[in-house]
């Protein structure tokens, strides 16, 4: 991060009011969101609490960002005093979802620092995904609950788990794949980080047709060795030596 720029951790520790986050967080925020800094672009942060993070986020993208906060207590209006929009609301509920998307209109990142809880951000993500812009971002934090009882993990359903089904949508989307099973239509890229899972939206990208193609190199005679590995291991071995 340049000089003149402050870092996400700088702008968390010079918020007027208490936040709280993980020290792991900064470094992906500063990755994934140092594109959008000094646009007008409309962030959206789920839990708002003693509003420092609002603050931090203010200060992070610079004054031609819209920053707006979503949280279950009506008592966080106060930080409207400040400057910042906020909407009281559940994020499990989908008719909640749909009058906030009609009032705000395209969303270029939301950050869901909400309740945790793997039915809330699952919810979240299907009702939040159609009002992202094309190269918007939607970033889902402390998904590290989905191994924790007390949130409603480990399990099948899981954050985690549903986040590795858009996985393999994403993959579908492969020319020979695409056909057969069900493949994912506005999620371009997902990245896994600790306790993050970004989402990349772009529509467009997602539509571009996956076939194989060549340049107009000159071709040699080269042999594919691909089926000659003389170490390939079998499946058993391979999954015997996984790490956990």
């Amino acid at each position: 991060m340049s000089a003149h720029r402050p870092s996400a951790l700088d702008c968390f520790r010079t918020s007027p009011f208490l936040s709280s986050k993980h020290t792991t967080y900064f470094p992906v925020y500063d990755r994934l969101f140092g594109p959008y800094r000094d646009r007008p672009i409309t962030f959206v942060e789920i839990g708002v609490l003693s509003g420092g993070s609002l603050f931090m986020w203010r200060q992070f993208f610079g004054p031609a960002a819209r920053i707006i906060g979503i949280d279950l207590n009506p008592d966080a209006v106060r930080w409207r005093e400040h400057g910042f929009e906020i909407h009281i609301g559940s994020q499990s509920d989908p008719a909640f979802w749909q009058t906030f998307l009609n009032d705000i209109g395209p969303i270029d990142i939301l950050l869901d620092d909400g309740g945790h809880r793997f039915e809330q951000q699952i919810m979240t993500c299907e009702c939040v995904i159609p009002g992202i812009r094309d190269g918007g971002l939607l970033v889902v934090e402390d998904t590290h609950t989905s191994y924790l009882p007390e949130y409603g993990g480990p399990g099948p359903v899981s954050f985690i788990s549903y986040a590795k089904q858009i996985a393999d949508g994403i993959n579908h989307r492969f020319s020979g794949l695409r056909d057969k099973y069900p493949f994912e239509p506005a999620i371009w890229s997902i990245r896994f980080f600790e306790s993050l899972v970004a989402f990349e939206i772009d529509r467009t990208l997602t539509t571009q047709p996956s076939r194989p193609c060549r340049n107009q190199g000159t071709p040699v005679a080269a042999r594919d060795f691909r089926d000659r590995d003389p170490s390939i291991v079998t499946a058993g071995q391979i999954i015997s030596a996984f790490r956990y």
